[in-house]
């Protein structure tokens, strides 16, 4: 158990710096892009699993996190646009 969260938060946190690159930096920073990250793929794979998909390697889940993060990023986004 205990190290399934390890390799969570592994791959949230690089889910985090290639969602930083791919968006030109997002203006929060490392750490706030290390948080995005992890955040981001929870979401990643909850929408995942809406849609029915499962990631089991590595690869999978590390661009299941990715996604999760790019969608985070322009709701919050979206959000401070709105004001909210």
């Amino acid at each position: 158990m205990e190290l399934y969260i390890v390799w969570f938060l592994l791959i949230g946190m690089l889910a985090g710096y290639i969602t930083g690159r791919l968006t030109k930096g997002s203006g929060f920073g490392v750490v706030g892009d290390l948080v995005i990250g992890v955040v981001g793929s929870l979401l990643g794979g909850f929408l995942f699993r809406l849609l029915g998909i499962e990631a089991y390697s590595l690869i999978g889940q590390l661009i299941m996190a990715v996604i999760g993060s790019i969608v985070l990023l322009k709701l919050v986004s979206y959000m401070r646009r709105k004001g909210v």
